[in-house]
């Protein structure tokens, strides 16, 4: 069971941002360009990455979803809703 996970995500403030951003992800807008222009976090500045985190260290919903057996199979996860918006997450990798 993976311990650690390295991550990008968008955060948005509402769900109409989450269904825009989701229309674009679907349709192969490139993440890091989607996360610099609408992602409401600090990590935007970076193109929405997180770098390296245990499990534990995120808020409950989103460290689930990333730390979900076969997520870093996945394009992307979400919207994922938390105390601090929805986001989007794609896991880089899990070790």
């Amino acid at each position: 069971m993976a311990k650690l996970a390295c991550a990008s995500h968008i955060l948005l403030k509402n769900q109409r941002q989450a269904n825009e951003v989701r229309k674009r992800l679907d349709a192969g807008d490139n993440f890091a360009q989607l996360a610099k222009k609408h992602s409401s976090c600090p990590s935007a500045k970076k193109g929405g990455d997180l770098g390296e985190f245990r499990k534990g260290a995120m808020v409950g919903p989103f460290d689930k979803a990333v730390f979900t057996k076969g997520s870093e199979d996945k394009a992307y996860l979400g919207p994922i809703k938390t105390k601090f918006g929805f986001h989007f997450i794609q896991v880089l990798y899990k070790s």
